[in-house]
């Protein structure tokens, strides 16, 4: 089945299912409320199942050869000993958010996306712009406008009571490290061209205990007396400038179809940023909705394909990311949280070795 696609949104899932749907001989046309490719942001880890759909999409060497390669991960204590420690078989890929982008537009969708230009009234879906699309994608993030045509108005957003510090600062590192501590955590990873890469997560009630400070101010506070692979980079974070904002996620849905309509990436399934397969599991959801459209002689067939190997696969991501989010910023409980990251550990070390045996694309 081909014939012409709508996608409302042009970030990772957007551009990634604009390009699917191009190779499989679809005329595409992307809408998107932003003027341009992003300029800024942190950086993405790709797992190798997301790298397999990237070398499906054309890109998987250029991430590669761009990003940088991890191993594995450490997990340790805010003095600086371990808890734990994942080790990938096969490895991870970690690129900045505006290099993913450019390497998803280039070449193919350059025509294709209409900048500056949001689906302001569910009502065009109808109109003439739209009426005479053979599918309709939302690929327009957590906050969906699509997603109510799907599953209806009641489905919102949950809140993880969680805020989420995020940037860059100059010099590289050479591994990833996520420190744990009472209510909140510290991560540094690579990032290409020589940058280190860091987030925090800190539960609310614990920022309401230092309300008032600047971020900069607020993160010295909170992670000042943390071992210096962590004193160091907040030293530096506040001049490089930090992105603040609060995690949600989204409940299971029933369906992530109807009609014409699907939904896919953080408009089906927003998750903690925890496990790091946001951006992963969309940019996989892209490659396979264009399979099941292929195999599939109509398109409501072809979604009901897609929804069947997606939709369950990806609600686990998100359960297991809501629990690592409650879990790493336990203020009590200790060895309980040890334990956990510990069994954590070892299941994304095996999912990461299945995937590392895997062979092709998802």
């Amino acid at each position: 089945m081909v014939g012409r696609a709508v996608v409302v949104g042009a970030g990772i899932s957007g551009l990634a299912v604009g390009r699917a749907l191009l190779a499989a001989g679809w005329e595409v046309e992307l809408r998107e409320r932003a003027h341009g490719l992003p300029e800024a942001g942190t950086a993405l880890g790709m797992w190798p199942e997301a790298l397999a759909a990237l070398d499906a999409l054309g890109v998987g060497d250029r991430v590669r050869h761009a990003g940088a390669v991890q191993h594995g991960a450490a997990f340790l204590r805010p003095d600086g000993t371990e808890i734990a420690a994942v080790r990938t078989p096969a490895p991870a890929v970690l690129l900045s958010r505006p290099a993913l982008h450019r390497f998803l537009w280039e070449g193919k969708l350059e025509d294709a996306v209409r900048w500056g230009d949001p689906l302001e009234d569910l009502a065009e879906l109808t109109g003439t712009d739209m009426s005479d699309a053979d599918l309709v994608v939302g690929a327009d993030g957590i906050h969906s406008r699509l997603r109510s045509v799907v599953a209806g108005q009641e489905v919102r957003p949950r809140e993880l009571r969680v805020t989420a510090f995020r940037g860059t600062v100059p010099g590289p590192v050479e591994t990833t490290c996520e420190t744990w501590g009472p209510g909140r955590l510290f991560g540094v990873t690579p990032q290409e061209s020589g940058m280190a890469n860091w987030f925090a997560a800190v539960r609310d009630d614990l920022l309401d205990e230092c309300s008032g400070l600047p971020d900069d101010e607020l993160l010295s506070t909170l992670f000042g007396d943390w071992h210096p692979g962590v004193r160091d980079v907040v030293a530096l974070a506040g001049s490089a400038g930090i992105d603040r904002r609060r995690i949600f996620d989204l409940p299971p849905l029933r369906s992530w179809h109807r009609g014409r309509v699907v939904i896919l990436g953080d408009a089906a399934h927003a998750m903690a940023p925890n496990i790091g397969r946001g951006a992963c599991e969309a940019i996989i959801d892209a490659v396979v909705l264009a399979e099941a459209l292929s195999v599939s002689a109509t398109v409501e067939a072809g979604l009901r394909v897609f929804d069947r190997r997606r939709r369950r696969a990806a609600q686990r991501v998100v359960r297991a990311s809501r629990l690592l989010s409650r879990v790493s910023t336990a203020r009590r409980l200790p060895e309980t949280r040890r334990r956990a990251l510990r069994v954590v550990a070892g299941l994304v070390s095996s999912s990461l070795r299945r995937e590392g045996e895997r062979s092709g694309h998802p």
